[in-house]
């Protein structure tokens, strides 16, 4: 283990994460809200701790192992949350305790979209701004961003990457180099960005919502600038070029890669998971319209409306609201959440499952049916029309083995804060399913949950970013043995 070049990684990576707190430094300063010092100190502070970590680890060796990428990514989004926490300490314009601050930027930063904060609506921009980029650089991860980086200065960034994005059966190297596949990741996320921001601002959003929106659209976090989220707007046109970029950014980029640089949409037709993702969305928006059509909780057009955007929303682990779905009649708030125990798709900005892994165990719950009924008969998984391996079914089920049990203990916990059931179960699932918004108390926001229930909840939040194990394997004595 590497302790020393872990350490100057970063050191290199709070350097690049202090950057983010400049462009809400320099709106501050131009609107005169007092809030450009606070930025300020925020950047002195985290950009003094990257240049000191690298500078006492001048001598570490640049070789980067496996072990060394899971710890870099553990440590970093920790460490990250942590001084992602400082504008929000430091700033008169908001009352929040240290562990408030840091609920919020591990929200933030895990494109969870949790909040403790009311009043957005009156807090400054440079404060919103700040918020929407930290969601922004955790939805691209910032690792990912690195890995550009660190081959230019001798350090590998392979191990990091593969850290970073552990999702089954996709092939994260797009291009012959990592560099160029962050890169291509980065190019294809940034385009997204702003053609987000220019649709909305077509459709009516000032400037400031519109790039503020499209930052938590294509990372699918959820943060708004405002108390009631998307249903600030009153616009059916906004909500439906929300789905629509949801739905995009919940796709696995490397497709999105690969359908620009051949200039042929059909690939996506072509992808397993991305036609049973498509499939199950539509299924569950049917069922959300219907049941809001029958129960006549909204009219015929504005059901299918908002039906449509809140299932995309919350299907997509992305966590924006135009209307209160926790009040929404029949088993629809449960069925809901639900959804985002799928999630996106692997390779995307999305939390849950991924959609991947729910398919696979899928066919392979059918694919044992049929053995019962043939027990001699030898009956592939296949994938794509290519085999899928023993392993990679077993490390799914794994996952999911791993994944019930850590919600299990997590309820647990926070049953034990003083929340009650339906709070508790909605609060842990969307937290590691890094959903945000819940039912029951936490319905709004997680303002009423108490410090303990907070840190239990930003250690869920950070399970469902790194996909479990990539932190949990910190915990097993086999990983620090020589």
């Amino acid at each position: 283990m590497n302790i020393r070049l872990c350490a100057r990684i970063v050191g290199l990576l709070l350097m690049l994460f202090s950057l983010g707190t400049l462009p809400s430094m320099m709106l501050g300063w131009v609107q005169a809200d007092g809030t450009a010092d606070v930025f300020g100190q925020a950047f002195a502070a985290t950009a003094t701790s990257g240049v000191a970590l690298w500078l006492f680890t001048q001598s570490a060796e640049s070789e980067l192992k496996i072990r060394d990428g899971f710890l870099v990514t553990a440590a970093f989004w920790i460490v990250l949350g942590l001084y992602g926490s400082l504008p929000f300490l430091l700033s008169d314009a908001i009352d929040v305790s240290v562990f408030d601050a840091v609920f919020e930027s591990v929200s933030g930063l895990t494109t969870t979209g949790a909040t403790v904060l009311i009043g957005l609506d009156t807090l400054p921009q440079s404060i919103l701004l700040y918020r929407q980029l930290l969601q922004w650089l955790g939805g691209i991860g910032i690792i990912v961003l690195a890995v550009a980086v660190l081959p230019m200065l001798g350090i590998g960034g392979v191990q990091l990457y593969r850290a970073e994005s552990n999702g089954p059966a996709k092939d994260s190297k797009l291009t012959p180099r990592i560099t160029s596949t962050a890169k291509a990741l980065f190019s294809i996320y940034l385009g997204l960005t702003v053609a987000c921001a220019l649709a909305y601002y077509l459709a009516g959003m000032t400037v400031f919502d519109a790039i503020s929106h499209a930052f938590s659209t294509i990372a699918i976090g959820g943060f708004s600038t405002h108390d009631a989220s998307m249903g600030f707007f009153h616009s059916d046109v906004v909500l439906v070029i929300a789905s629509l970029f949801m739905l995009i950014s919940a796709v696995n980029f490397g497709l999105h890669f690969i359908a620009f640089s051949k200039r042929n949409p059909s690939v996506y037709s072509f992808d397993s998971e991305t036609k049973f993702f498509s499939w199950m969305i539509l299924f569950a928006v049917a069922i959300t319209c219907t049941t809001l059509v029958v129960m006549e909780t909204l009219p015929l057009e504005k059901a299918i409306v908002h039906g449509l955007f809140q299932t995309v929303s919350i299907a997509t682990t992305t966590g924006f609201s135009s209307d209160n779905f926790s009040i929404w009649p029949s088993f629809l708030p449960i069925f809901l959440i639900m959804l985002s125990v799928m999630g996106a798709c692997a390779g995307s900005t999305g939390g849950g499952m991924k959609a991947m892994r729910i398919l696979l165990i899928f066919r392979q719950g059918m694919r044992e049916l049929r053995q019962l009924l043939h027990p001699n008969a030898v009956i592939p998984l296949k994938l794509d029309h290519r085999r899928v391996r023993p392993a990679v079914v077993s490390a799914v089920w794994s996952f999911f083995a791993v994944y019930m049990f850590s919600s299990f203990i997590l309820v647990l916990c926070m049953l034990g804060t003083g929340l009650d059931f339906l709070s508790a179960v909605s609060a842990v699932m969307a937290a590691i399913n890094n959903l945000g918004p819940g039912l029951g108390s936490v319905a709004a926001n997680y303002s009423t949950v108490t410090d303990m229930g907070k840190v239990i909840l930003c250690i869920a939040m950070l399970l469902g970013r790194l996909e479990i194990f990539t932190l949990l394997i910190l915990f097993t004595p086999t990983f620090w043995r020589p």
